[in-house]
């Protein structure tokens, strides 16, 4: 084992803490107080906030037409297969709108009900792993403390809470991820001290490897890896990777995987696994996919507002991990922090949420900065930088209450009192926690006060009314109030967002003007976009058709930035 005998010492906070005593801690109780946090998050705007574009809707429509179809086999979008991703996210929000809903309702929240699980099953599961390796390190005497610390970071940074209100895979893939990294560490710093690891570690550990990869496919198992490979360079030897019984691991997670591996390759004549790795995977790795680009340290700009409100530890966080990183626990942090980030940084495509499976690592490096007394910085470089790194914090602080003001303003809401509450109370937090630099008490209460006045003001008083962004919604209401005849089709022109797909049905036909013209060649309703509206009257006047307007809805293609206008038309023959 590597001596920790070049390590500087750090000084405990051996003062208990009182607002986190036996009372909060011991047994399940920290468990039903953060899954009440959890819920006080993610709740907000669960209901109301229409379906997004364009992931989250295009996973409701294909989970919405298993359960039409009984297939739940293949994924399709309308006619196009969806060969991309695993079919577990789809189970289990299939699962969800048949305990809550039907599929023939447009409520999109009994899709998102897996993400609200997942993002506070992460929260619970960072809570458990990070208090039984802190017991394990032995480095702290309120490991409990720390662990329920590290859980509110994370359960209140932004990118959780995103996906927690988000209905695609990537919260339900967190708490898959941290489980098993959860594991693999238990079996790292118990493998390093000496001790016995329990035989249920490596079961969490392959288990959980087994619905990452049902969720997502390679990301779970490439992170554990890449962790591993790291300690090993570092350590010279991964003996403790025993414990964890890799040849019994890999052989359940192919028994686990190969029956419905065979059944999608022979039901998509194997196109699954081509289309899936070659197409999907393989592309995002050497090029931008999707207009999805960004330079290199672009995660590491955005963490300022995804892991934001614990952003602001960042400097003494790293400094305190790195100046103990000979220890197991730190090692372990490391080796499941850098490596994977500096990887994710040099692939073409970037996305905020593909750095959220280390977000746990640095929750619990965040919130061990918090236990020891205020860090000395070595040199005024590095007290420079957390001038800067609170700066640009308190930054994104006033941009995030400048949003819930020039929002509603520039989409159609309407700047309520209820806005300027949140602003008022988000800027004072800003102030406070910058002025007054408390303890882990005042943190971990500063943490949540500050996520919860952005987002139950965001989820709740502004998003849900900005009507002109919700293009797919208005359009769905002027359909509602002019329904196609019975057997007549439903076509869209120059517009087609999956959300309004899931809002208008699966037999929403999207088309141009000359296939619109077709299709309604024996009448029907057709919703065309200003871009294409000359273009359409007169192919449907070519085509002998008459179109008549009904109304019309103003808004903005959000995915692309586009203004237009939605006309909805009753078509009728000459």
């Amino acid at each position: 084992m590597i001596s920790d005998s070049t390590t500087p010492p750090l000084k405990v906070d051996e003062r208990p803490s009182r607002w986190l005593d036996s009372r909060w801690l011991g047994g399940p109780q920290p468990y039903l107080w953060l899954t009440a946090l959890c819920l006080l998050l993610y709740l907000p705007g669960m209901v109301v906030i229409p379906p997004l574009d364009r992931d989250e809707a295009r996973f409701a429509q294909a989970t919405r037409q298993m359960l039409e179809t009984g297939d739940y086999l293949r994924i399709r979008f309308q006619d196009e297969a969806r060969n991309k991703k695993p079919a577990g996210i789809y189970w289990l929000q299939a699962a969800s709108v048949q305990l809550f809903s039907t599929p023939q309702s447009t409520a999109i929240w009994p899709y998102r009900v897996p993400s609200l699980l997942g993002a506070i099953a992460a929260c619970l599961i960072t809570f458990a792993f990070a208090a039984a390796l802190l017991r394990g390190a032995g480095l702290e005497s309120e490991p409990r403390a720390t662990a329920a610390i590290a859980a509110v970071l994370l359960a209140s940074s932004l990118g959780v809470v995103a996906e927690a209100h988000i209905a695609k895979s990537d919260a339900v893939l967190l708490a898959a991820i941290t489980a098993a990294q959860g594991a693999l560490g238990i079996a790292y710093v118990r493998g390093r001290g000496g001790g016995a690891v329990s035989p249920w570690v490596a079961v969490v550990f392959w288990a959980a490897e087994i619905v990452a990869i049902m969720v997502k496919g390679p990301p779970g198992p490439a992170l554990a890896l890449v962790t591993v490979v790291a300690l090993a360079i570092a350590d010279g030897g991964a003996r403790w990777v025993r414990s964890l019984w890799p040849m019994a691991g890999v052989a359940a997670v192919v028994l686990a995987i190969t029956p419905w591996l065979v059944a999608i390759q022979g039901a998509t004549g194997g196109r699954f696994l081509a289309e899936s790795v070659g197409a999907d995977l393989l592309s995002k790795i050497v090029d931008a996919q999707e207009s999805h680009g960004a330079p290199p340290f672009s995660y590491l700009v955005l963490s300022f507002a995804t892991f934001w409100p614990g952003s602001l530890l960042f400097v003494p966080a790293m400094v305190r991990c790195w100046r103990r990183r000979t220890r197991p626990l730190e090692r372990l942090l490391l080796a499941w922090l850098v490596p994977a980030w500096v990887i994710l940084e040099l692939v073409p495509t970037k996305l905020p949420h593909y750095v959220l499976p280390l977000y746990p690592a640095l929750a619990l490096i965040a919130a061990q900065s918090l236990a020891d007394e205020p860090t000395m910085f070595p040199n005024i470089w590095l007290h420079r930088l957390d001038i800067a790194v609170k700066a640009v914090w308190a930054l994104v602080g006033v941009a995030l209450a400048a949003a819930l003001v020039v929002t509603p303003l520039r989409f159609g809401g309407q700047l309520s009192i209820f806005d300027l509450i949140g602003v008022a109370v988000l800027l004072g937090l800003i102030g406070v926690w910058l002025r007054y630099r408390p303890g882990r008490r005042g943190t971990s209460a500063l943490s949540v006060a500050l996520s919860l006045a952005f987002v139950v003001t965001a989820a709740w008083a502004v998003l849900p009314g900005l009507d002109r962004l919700w293009l797919s919604r208005s359009a769905a209401a002027l359909v509602a109030q002019y329904p196609p005849a019975p057997g007549k089709p439903l076509v869209a022109v120059g517009y087609s967002e999956p959300s309004l797909v899931f809002l208008l049905g699966t037999n929403l036909r999207l088309a141009t003007p000359r296939t619109a013209v077709e299709t309604l060649a024996g009448g029907g309703e057709v919703l065309v976009s200003s871009r294409e509206d000359a273009i359409f009257r007169q192919a449907a006047a070519a085509g002998g058709l008459s179109p008549e307007p009904l109304g019309n809805v103003p808004g903005i293609d959000y995915s692309n930035g586009q203004h237009m206008v939605l006309t909805l038309y009753r078509v009728a023959p000459g």
